[in-house]
């Protein structure tokens, strides 16, 4: 099984990150939208949507990415009001939600909720990407290299269950590696590239650390949420679409916690939000 991820990620990171770099942005825009079209399609499967109504839940996230597009064109207002939405949604409502068990199967809620993780990640994705794609590829690596960390962390020295309910494979020693880990790659491109990430605009080491390791904590409540979610559903994976790796929510569950959250403190600091 790790060989195949390996081979996958092998072939899937170069796609990536010439997509990154050589596509214009409204090319960009599509590819992502239809990554969140197919984890849509996920998400509607372990809502419990079925026959027309996943149809249709996909047909009205295709009519809502169009229109938030067109959106993005007028101003930053969009970006800030998703931003702000996500940032409150994991770090008021998702410690509560997983803390008391609920199964929140309600169709509304499903619906929102699913917008709620997808929209504010495309936003993230688009609008990180015009301040630079080396922010782009900064926050994904970042995430990449906890998700990878705690999983070797955790399968090493892992004795603490982190939500034996939930995920009982994931430990408080994994968490530390990625954390840990994150820490490194913060201090790195701190300490080397300090005017590097956020369009000139110079980043100390310690503030950049500590962004990090708060990012880095936001990622893995993503990846407890989804994990609740398929658990609630009766699932092990979002869906087989990716061999060795699930689904496309099973990949993207880090960063749809992650990215909305460093949107906002990337246009906080740069000033851009509200203006």
């Amino acid at each position: 099984m790790l060989r195949q991820r390996l081979l996958v990620a092998l072939i899937l990171i170069p796609l990536f990150l010439a997509a990154l770099f050589l596509l214009p942005q409204w090319a960009w825009a599509v590819l992502l939208g239809i990554v969140v079209l197919l984890a849509a399609h996920e998400w509607a499967r372990l809502s419990g949507f079925a026959g027309r109504g996943a149809w249709a839940y996909l047909a009205l996230t295709t009519l809502i990415l169009f229109g938030c597009y067109r959106l993005l064109e007028t101003g930053p207002t969009l970006t800030g009001w998703l931003a702000v939405a996500a940032t409150l949604f994991w770090l008021a409502v998702v410690p509560f939600w997983l803390a008391l068990g609920w199964r929140g199967q309600a169709w509304p809620v499903r619906a929102l909720t699913g917008w709620l993780l997808l929209l504010p990640t495309w936003v993230a994705m688009l609008e990180l990407r015009l301040v630079g794609p080396g922010l782009v590829l900064f926050i994904m690596g970042l995430i990449w290299l906890a998700d990878s960390a705690a999983y070797f962390a955790g399968h090493r020295f892992g004795r603490h269950k982190l939500a034996p309910l939930i995920s009982p494979g994931k430990t408080w020693e994994g968490v530390l590696g990625a954390v840990l880990a994150g820490m490194l790659l913060a201090w790195l491109v701190g300490v080397s590239s300090p005017n590097l990430l956020l369009a000139g605009h110079r980043v100390s080491a310690p503030v950049l650390v500590a962004a990090c390791v708060f990012l880095v904590a936001v990622s893995v409540e993503g990846d407890l949420f989804e994990s609740h979610i398929k658990r609630v559903a009766g699932v092990k994976d979002s869906s087989h679409l990716i061999p060795g790796h699930g689904g496309v929510l099973d990949r993207i569950d880090s960063q749809t916690a992650a990215l909305p959250v460093f949107l906002l403190l990337a246009f906080a600091y740069l000033g851009r939000l509200g203006n």
